[in-house]
């Protein structure tokens, strides 16, 4: 018995439809209760109950002529009433009879017939023959005739909440087992075990479940692939500054003479920044692909851009490049700040790499109704349309790379950072037919 009731207490759907059951048969027999209530009240109102016995009794007194034989019947009938009305003990005071001849006068009385009025009794009135009989009967209060109509109404609600109830609880019980088997097949699976369910349930509530739960194992499935091909790329281009690093300590440690020393030192000092600048850049995009929600905060965007291209701009003028900036004196807005720098120090950054000495780096910024607008544009080497959707691919070297350094992760890391601001990045042809022109669309956030 304890484990038939233990649902009940327990966040349950079987609790659920029994307190839907519930509320449904309290609605209903309220309802059923109101209305019960408004028709006594207008049956009352048009032909109280009291009636029927008014004229009972004067079809009786219709063929007797004395005075004497009319008022000892009322008298009778009048005794043998309210006494069977206390032996009730439910209904309130006596009835009251009152018999008068065709002239008027009274011949028989209760001792309160007097006292009756329509506010306190029901009245009723009937004649028969010469006679004319009027009957008085005590008013009930509503909550009296609610406690009666609702008792009778609750015995026939008790009775029928079970025969609801039970056919309910089976479909439940039986409608949950399909959902109960699928539970069952989730669980037995293996922690590794990413394939489809491979279920084609016959019950359309649970054909959604099934198909967003083989949507979810298939973008488990492509994001483990993902973070397997990021890690074998990852060291797979660790491993070639490490091989470098390797290669110029050795030869430093084993150098004959100060030029070779400090050709071993150089070399050794480009490889440990190259697989710094790889470590940051794997750091940063594993940052950007942890999914958490960006720290957005009231910026200067201008002032942000500024400050981030004061480090390039000794880089540019080592390169003989031109780098220049198009903004607003004050742009407001309401953005991550680290996720915004990584988009365009990393876009600038390649620009000044693959852009030939003598080349030029314009960033435009500017705003378009609710949204930022960054452009980078140059006239370097460009990037073939064929190649530009896989330029934001993580490691890509495009053809034109050739001995430039780099490490491929930085189109990626600005993809993914405009995707966590809420934005979006494109490549388009730069100015002339020439280069590259990135253009970044943000929402300001305000």
């Amino acid at each position: 018995m304890k484990s038939l009731l233990r649902p009940l207490w327990r966040p349950t759907l079987l609790r659920r439809v029994l307190g839907a059951l519930l509320l449904a048969f309290a609605l209903a027999g309220t309802a059923l209760l109101v209305l019960d209530f408004v028709q006594f009240k207008r049956e009352m109102a048009e032909r109280p109950g009291v009636q029927k016995l008014a004229d009972a009794m004067a079809a009786s007194l219709a063929d007797m002529a004395e005075a004497r034989d009319a008022a000892l019947i009322v008298q009778t009938r009048a005794r043998e009433t309210n006494r069977m009305r206390r032996s009730s003990g439910q209904l309130p005071g006596d009835v009251e009879f009152s018999l008068t001849n065709a002239r008027g006068q009274t011949v028989f009385a209760t001792h309160g017939a007097g006292d009756a009025t329509t506010t306190s009794h029901w009245l009723a009135e009937a004649r028969g023959g010469p006679w004319r009989l009027t009957l008085a009967e005590p008013r009930l209060g509503d909550a009296t005739v609610l406690g009666w109509l609702g008792g009778d109404l609750l015995a026939s609600l008790l009775l029928a909440f079970p025969l609801v109830l039970l056919p309910l609880w089976l479909a439940v019980r039986s409608g949950m087992k399909p959902l109960r088997d699928l539970a069952d097949r989730v669980a037995q699976r293996d922690a590794q075990d990413l394939s489809p369910l491979g279920i084609k349930p016959r019950h359309d509530e649970l054909k959604p479940l099934v198909a967003a739960f083989d949507g979810l194992l298939e973008r488990l499935r492509g994001q483990l692939q993902r973070e397997r091909a990021f890690v074998q790329d990852a060291a797979h281009e660790l491993r070639t500054p490490m091989a470098v690093v390797a290669t110029q300590a050795h030869l430093l440690s084993h150098a004959r003479s100060d030029a070779e020393r400090r050709e071993a030192a150089t070399a050794l000092d480009a490889a440990l920044q190259r697989s710094a600048h790889l470590s940051r850049q794997l750091l940063l995009l594993a940052t950007l692909d942890e999914g958490r929600v960006p720290t957005a905060e009231p910026l200067d965007l201008a002032a942000v851009v500024e400050q981030a291209l004061a480090p390039l701009a000794s880089h540019a003028l080592e390169r003989q490049l031109d780098l220049s900036l198009d903004a607003p004196a004050s742009l407001r807005v309401r953005m991550d700040r680290t996720a915004f720098e990584s988009v365009l120090v990393n876009l600038v950054d390649n620009a000044l790499r693959y852009v030939p000495p003598g080349g030029h780096v314009a960033v435009t910024l500017e705003t378009a109704g609710p949204t930022v607008w960054l452009r980078v544009a140059d006239d370097g080497p460009g990037i073939p349309p064929a190649e530009r959707e896989a330029a934001f691919e993580r490691f890509w070297r495009g053809t034109a790379s050739g001995d430039v350094p780099g490490t491929g992760l930085g189109l990626a890391i600005v993809r993914r950072a405009a995707n966590r601001l809420g934005g979006s990045v494109r490549l388009e042809g730069g100015a002339h037919g020439r280069g590259c022109c990135f253009i970044v669309v943000l929402p300001t956030g305000i």
